[in-house]
């Protein structure tokens, strides 16, 4: 599964000699993703993974089934995407307020109305707000282990590294946040995680020009695609699902 390289630190084998592995990921299924990313992505041939709110598909849903036909993972952002009830915008659906009942019916009923919609039962997540919680005070529990009974990946939010693959928890993967991110920062991350044979999950959500905050500059997402495509940089390009199912085999799950 691993090999000690010249520090003694342990490196993790990607496929076919490759240093290094990157997803994109995109959250809530947005119109942007469709009209301003998918032709960038496309275009370059890349597959991305998008974790998406189930009224955002019921308004393109055409537009959904093309991204599902043609190659994007599809993956689950739970039906009702409940968050702390500290966001306004959420506090009817309350993460302090659920249940790991509640919130398992959330998960399976997200899976359900992808799968009648699109064709394809998610095999990955993503946590709304990056938050893993239900409850509060000493009813806090996590509902890590409902996402790693039901999905090969649960992927995290907001974090500040890379996945050390031979050791990360797959149910709690870590992702970047690469909204509003100049590309020479990018860079850095894909550098950082390539000097550690690591995983690096990027984080999206609008795909475009303006906004100042959750928009992944179009012209930067290009200029990275196109990067990470070149052979120079031996890096694998695939979405979270394609990379996750490759480590699980590789530490023998």
């Amino acid at each position: 599964m691993t090999a000690e390289d010249d520090t003694g630190r342990s490196a993790f084998a990607w496929p076919d000699g490759r240093k290094a592995a990157v997803s994109l990921s995109f959250d809530d299924g947005r119109p942007s993703q469709l009209d301003a990313g998918l032709p960038i992505l496309d275009g370059l041939g890349v597959k991305a993974t998008f974790y998406v709110s189930i009224a955002n598909v019921d308004r393109r849903l055409d537009a959904w089934r093309r991204a599902a036909d043609n190659g994007h993972e599809i993956g689950n952002h739970t039906l009702s995407h409940p968050c702390s009830g500290n966001f306004p915008f959420s506090r009817d659906k309350a993460l302090e307020e659920f249940t790991l009942g509640r919130m398992e019916a959330d998960l399976l009923a997200a899976n359900e109305a992808i799968r009648r919609r699109l064709g394809v039962v998610p095999t990955t997540f993503a946590y709304p707000c990056g938050q893993t919680y239900v409850g509060r005070g000493e009813q806090t529990r996590s509902y890590v282990p409902l996402v790693a009974r039901h999905f090969t990946v649960g992927r995290s939010a907001f974090n500040e590294t890379h996945n050390d693959a031979a050791f990360c928890d797959l149910a709690q993967a870590f992702s970047l946040d690469g909204d509003c991110q100049p590309l020479p920062r990018l860079r850095e991350m894909v550098d950082a995680a390539v000097d550690a044979a690591g995983w690096l999950i990027l984080m999206g959500h609008d795909v475009g020009t303006n906004g100042p905050r959750q928009v992944f500059r179009a012209a930067v997402l290009e200029a990275l695609c196109r990067e990470l495509l070149d052979p120079a940089r031996e890096v694998w390009l695939d979405t979270v699902a394609a990379v996750g199912a490759y480590v699980r085999y590789r530490r023998g799950w």
